[in-house]
């Protein structure tokens, strides 16, 4: 594998193959060796940032990389896939996706070449397919591109439970969850490093977004505590983190509004109640409160009032 920057666990470096003024450029840390990541910003996906808020990257093998999730625009993916060419000569043979949210596949396109195997949850293809005409229209309206039918790269492997990819002396165990922080959720294991990306199901200092079941994804963090790791990735957030510390605040807030939820519906109060009166602890712990905090509520409170019946 060619190196092209040496780069100490945390070093920040700023990637452009070409060096011309008018090619996508990406920021990329090392966070473990060979583990390279993009920390995406704390904000609402916007004309202004182009959807790209999320953290992606790469694992690189001594025989191929990974790629993990490609970004929120097909620019951000072209300026991932010229990063991981100014750093390797190793050729990418995976896209792994690890869920189905904009700010993580839009980029796949970049990719999409001969000898590259796209990956993900066996939910997911149908995720994609539900939501391509929302994402396409959302898209033009709210971040300023457009979207044809082929930037919807759907996987080739499916994970139904557990896949192991051999990148080269380094294996990865993918592991697909149940409905969770959405339905088509994704994790990845790093043996060689113990490092556990887990895109969407952690959050840090970003306020954790139900898009799924939140019983199922409080029964998916007790799983997930049980991985023996050293480092964790989130989908938002410090890029490496001390584990399973790490999980910590996510699974106080979402516990927080399971059981205050769960007393609202006892007591026979109405959604609308929720929405006004639950989880108001949190607000201080936590980035985007405002803007994601009521879906939460009544994401969770449509499903905890049919958990007895």
């Amino acid at each position: 594998m060619k190196v092209l920057a040496i780069a100490l666990p945390l070093a920040l470096i700023t990637f452009n193959a070409e060096a011309r003024d008018d090619d996508p450029k990406i920021s990329l840390q090392q966070v473990a060796p060979g583990i390279y990541v993009h920390q995406g910003v704390h904000e609402l996906p916007d004309r202004h940032n182009h959807g790209e808020i999320a953290n992606i990257g790469f694992i690189a093998g001594q025989r191929c990389v990974a790629v993990i999730d490609t970004g929120g625009s097909p620019e951000q993916g072209r300026a991932l896939k010229k990063a991981i060419e100014s750093i390797t000569t190793t050729p990418i043979c995976y896209v792994i996706n690890t869920h189905v949210h904009p700010d993580h596949i839009y980029g796949n396109i970049a990719f999409k070449q001969p000898g590259v195997s796209f990956v993900g949850h066996h939910k997911l293809a149908e995720a994609m397919a539900m939501r391509a005409p929302f994402y396409r229209e959302k898209a033009e309206r709210d971040l300023g591109f457009n979207l044809e039918t082929e930037h919807f790269v759907p996987p080739d492997q499916l994970v139904r439970d557990t896949l192991v990819i051999d990148l080269g002396a380094r294996t990865l165990v993918l592991k697909a969850h149940k409905t969770a922080h959405t339905d088509s959720d994704l994790s990845v294991y790093d043996a060689t490093t113990k490092t556990l990306w887990l895109a969407d199901l952690l959050f840090m200092g970003h306020l954790p977004v139900i898009d799924g079941s939140l019983n199922g994804w409080l029964e998916t963090i007790d799983q997930l505590k049980t991985i023996d790791a050293k480092l964790a990735i989130p989908g938002h957030g410090p890029v490496s983190a001390e584990w399973p510390k790490a999980l910590e605040p996510e699974e106080r807030y979402l516990k927080t509004l399971q059981s205050e939820i769960r007393a609202f519906i006892k007591s026979g109060r109405t959604m609308e109640d929720a929405i006004t009166n639950v989880g108001l602890s949190a607000r201080d712990d936590w980035q985007l409160f405002d803007e994601f905090h009521k879906k939460n509520i009544s994401t969770a409170f449509a499903e905890l009032e049919w958990e007895d019946d």
